[in-house]
């Protein structure tokens, strides 16, 4: 919900500049608790304020309630833009620097007077960062390295943040009368994980009322461009979303076309070509003759060219047209081959909601399992749970489970590995697990050398059953940590661990490509979606998109077993450990 992502965001904004102000620790771990609970509300929050429920919401107190009712109603909060002149423009404009810190902003702003992430990156190109305390070489090529990738970053969207936007706009299109068919194209089709524009594409016979219904949605704050067959709107959320109309009978050629990928399309012009023929967003046509061979679906236009349909998210050049025609297309993963999630996290840590919540909405969404892994006590302020805690737990997933049988909760932790690649609990307390899933949660600028062998090291302890968001990596915010992942999925094949696709569309982690390379390295994968709220399983669309880009069939991801084969599968594994 785009709202919900816009209050967040605009709470996380006001926690990091809390920071910067040195506040307590405390007081920025409750902002930025709201703008994960909120993120993650299954309602629309807009709606929930509206109600007057916004108290419904854990960790939404009666201080940030006012702040975010003040910005519903107001469009603008005064309390932010009080912190941003207390803090001032400059330091504020330092902070969106990943690994830079509000210390080290501080510093820099003050003895260097640099405002500008440009100046910024200036002064470590002249290597006059080194020369401040607590500054060495090492940090100064972070630095710069860092500036780089924002800008690189700043151009493009999470999917997460684009296909809602793209969703929302075409279901208010689709109702309009002028309008036939409406579709995000683009990369958003193709579920990259990153979009760098919000393409969508109409077929209508009356044109210019399908951009009129465009420029007058509701999510439109502004108007950017209008003309016949063309619009670009801004939402409230600033997010620039194009449209483009086309003929009722071009339809197929022209989404074909505007879907892309690039690469894809030329391979299929060429095709076209050795045959005398001509494609474009027009349609299929004979060189010779100028006939229109096919144009109304996309189905039409493979077939002419002797290929079955392939499925968007393969569109990259990465052999799937050779596959096509040999009949060797795979038959891709589906959002309902899942049987259950192996990650998610309770109001016993980090969540929002209740095992009883959590359980009720898993079984509402026809699952036969879910994994409550709930944090470590490695990491404090997730509030992970201690030995005494984790079999309190327990007790109360065994009390629900018999009241909910043959529906099953399992009990599982999510475990922190700790710099040296042992883990937060002993064996004795792991062993005793449904599933244990580890990750890396610090101390991200270790080598690369450093980190591999961590990863390594604690998959190798024989109760460890799933690798978790493996790179570390947050789209738009944090770069992934250094590491072979070549070394690490061979690891895990040997070790018979699984590795995780993770659904959040900040870490959609493993990515495609290296998701595929573990399914050709015989890795069995997960997708789970690390939810810390109910609303968040339904996540689970982004990992499987993730999961149909690299290729990836029913029978590589292991929540797709039932639930007696899983927990053969993971009793097997220990003992074969």
């Amino acid at each position: 919900m785009l709202r919900n992502r816009e209050i967040a965001n605009l709470l996380d904004e006001i926690a990091e500049l809390l920071e910067a102000k040195g506040e307590s620790v405390f007081r920025i771990g409750a902002y930025r608790n709201a703008a994960r609970r909120i993120e993650g509300w299954p309602e629309d929050i807009e709606e929930v304020w509206k109600a007057g429920r916004l108290d419904d919401i854990p960790g939404v107190g009666e201080s940030i309630a006012a702040k975010v009712s003040e910005y519903l109603q107001t469009g603008r909060l005064e309390y932010l833009q009080k912190l941003k002149e207390d803090v001032g423009p400059g330091l504020a404009e330092l902070l969106a620097v990943p690994g830079l810190g509000p210390r080290r902003a501080h510093l820099i702003h003050d003895r260097l007077g640099i405002s500008t992430v440009d100046d910024l990156a200036a002064a470590a190109r002249e290597h006059r960062l080194r020369a401040l305390p607590r500054m060495s070489e090492k940090l100064e090529a972070a630095v710069l390295r860092e500036v780089t990738r924002l800008a690189q970053r700043s151009q493009r969207l999470p999917l997460g943040v684009a296909l809602p936007a793209a969703e929302e706009a075409a279901m208010a299109l689709r109702s309009h009368p002028a309008i036939q068919r409406v579709e995000p194209a683009g990369s958003i089709r193709r579920r990259r994980d990153t979009i760098g524009d919000i393409d969508l594409l109409v077929a209508s016979a009356q044109p210019a009322a399908a951009v009129g219904a465009f420029t007058s949605l509701h999510i439109a704050r502004e108007v950017l461009a209008s003309g016949s067959t063309k619009a670009t709107i801004l939402t409230a959320g600033n997010l620039q979303i194009d449209l483009r109309v086309v003929a009722p009978d071009e339809w197929g050629a022209a989404l074909l076309y505007f879907t892309g990928s690039k690469e894809h399309n030329i391979e299929l012009r060429e095709m076209a070509m050795r045959r005398g023929w001509k494609l474009n967003e027009y349609g299929l046509f004979d060189e010779a003759s100028g006939r229109r061979l096919a144009s109304a679906t996309e189905h039409d236009v493979y077939a002419s060219l002797g290929l079955p349909w392939i499925p968007p998210e393969l569109r990259e050049s990465r052999g799937e047209i050779a596959a096509a025609a040999a009949g060797r297309l795979p038959t891709l993963i589906e959002v309902t081959d899942l049987r259950g999630d192996l990650h998610v996290h309770s109001n016993w840590s980090d969540g929002a909601d209740t095992l009883e919540a959590i359980a009720a909405a898993a079984k509402e969404r026809g699952y036969e399992y879910l994994a409550i892994t709930d944090h470590s006590p490695g990491l404090g302020i997730a509030r992970g749970l201690t030995r005494d805690r984790v079999k309190s737990q327990r007790v109360a997933i065994e009390a629900l489970n018999a009241r909910l049988a043959p529906f099953r909760l399992l009990h599982g932790a999510e475990v922190n590995i700790r710099n040296d690649g042992t883990l937060d609990y002993p064996e004795t307390v792991l062993n005793a697990f449904d599933i244990v899933v580890i990750a890396v949660h610090g101390a991200f600028t270790q080598s690369e050398a450093a980190m591999t062998e961590r990863i390594l090291a604690a998959m190798r302890k024989p109760s460890v059953a799933i690798l978790a968001h493996p790179t570390g990596r947050l789209i738009g915010k944090r770069e992934p940590y250094a590491v072979d992942l070549e070394r690490v999925l061979r690891g895990a094949r040997e070790c018979n661990v699984a590795v995780e696709i993770n659904s959040q569309g900040d870490r959609l982690d493993l990515n495609d490509q290296w998701a595929r390379r573990a399914k050709e390295l015989g890795v069995a994968l997960v997708v789970s979606t690390d939810a810390h709220a109910v609303g968040q399983l339904d996540l689970t669309r982004y990992g499987v998109a993730m999961a149909r880009r690299a290729w990836l069939e029913s029978n590589d991801i292991l929540n797709t077993l039932p639930l007696d084969a899983l927990l053969e599968r993971l009793r097997s594994h220990r003992e074969a450990a």
